[in-house]
């Protein structure tokens, strides 16, 4: 049993249990030949029998190590004491966003289309070397001080380099978070990625999940069957054209690829801080929904449209920024 104090290859100290998931717990602790703080998460004692479990935890060493992007979190080292297996990375000083979203509410439309911005570059990162990441969540989305952003947590990532560990048909993922292909079994790609940021950009506006239920399964079910409800009326519509798009049923609808999602963003992210500027009308960041007050200043609408469908005219998508 792991505890402060604890030492991992005669280098770590162990210092305080700061999460705990599905595959491990993880741990801020110090690299005593560096003197630095360091995050080491460690595999479950329990899981250490299986060889599948094991060779996925491998497998995240591997897989974000190829990743080399300020977005996505540092691996600095991966190895086994004591029949623990444990993986070194950077520790970012910073909440994760769900810990935001539970004390503040809602983000503003300015502040998520950032946030998003940051998450979907870090993405992008990931695709370009093959990799899905499969379980894009507040959760997994640190954010410093500052305001920048950090995907981590690749430990059921999809990737080129890592044999696929599960059978046909499993499922992977956050119900609350899982794409509708995911869900029912299919394969996860770069767009079931953009989904479940869209997910992600639901909540921070909206305050709430775009599905509830009692169960897993059910909430799961919802992303392939069901509609979410509508984002609150004083969101930008050309914000929720945004998000509705990212979270389309259809793979073929959603936006083709993060680099896209984050050009669109990052342009409505500009606008949006331009309008409160000059209207000086920026609203709190938890407060509660509002309609837009009249006579307010409309938001210039980015080259944005809805998924393409019969009855509607063929989209130009944005070309994502550098």
């Amino acid at each position: 049993m792991l505890s402060p104090g604890v030492k991992l290859g005669n280098r770590y100290r162990l210092d305080e249990r700061i999460a705990s998931g599905g595959m491990g717990d993880v741990w801020r602790g110090t690299d005593q030949v560096l003197g630095r703080t360091v995050a080491v998460k460690s595999l479950l004692p329990a899981l250490l029998d299986d060889p599948d479990f094991a060779e996925r935890f491998r497998g995240e060493a591997r897989t974000m190590a190829t990743i080399n992007h300020p977005g996505v979190v540092d691996i600095y080292d991966f190895g086994s004491d004591q029949q623990i297996a444990f993986l070194v990375m950077e520790y970012v000083e910073g909440d994760a966003l769900s810990s935001t979203l539970k004390r503040v509410g809602r983000l503003t439309p300015a502040r998520t289309m950032a946030l998003v911005a940051q998450a979907a570059d870090a993405l992008h990162a990931a695709h370009l070397e093959g990799i899905v990441h499969r379980d894009v969540k507040p959760g997994n989305l640190l954010v410093r001080p500052n305001g920048t952003l950090v995907l981590t947590d690749f430990g059921i990532a999809r990737s080129d380099l890592v044999a696929q560990l599960t059978a046909a048909g499993s499922v992977l993922g956050t119900a609350s978070y899982i794409s509708p292909e995911q869900a029912t079994g299919a394969v996860a790609t770069p767009v079931s990625d953009v989904y479940a940021l869209g997910v992600v950009a639901y909540q921070c506006l909206s305050g709430r999940r775009p599905f509830e239920g009692d169960n897993p399964l059910e909430i799961a079910m919802q992303h392939v069957r069901e509609t979410p409800r509508s984002l609150p009326a004083d969101i930008p519509p050309q914000v929720q054209v945004v998000v509705e798009r990212a979270m389309a049923k259809d793979p073929a609808d959603r936006w083709q690829s993060a680099a896209a999602l984050a050009g669109v963003t990052r342009q409505l992210k500009v606008q949006l801080s331009q309008l409160a500027r000059e209207t000086g009308r920026a609203r709190p960041v938890s407060a509660a929904p509002a309609s837009p007050a009249p006579g307010r200043a409309k938001v210039p609408p980015p080259a944005v449209a809805r998924p393409p469908r019969a009855s509607r005219p063929p989209i130009v998508a944005p070309q994502p920024s550098g």
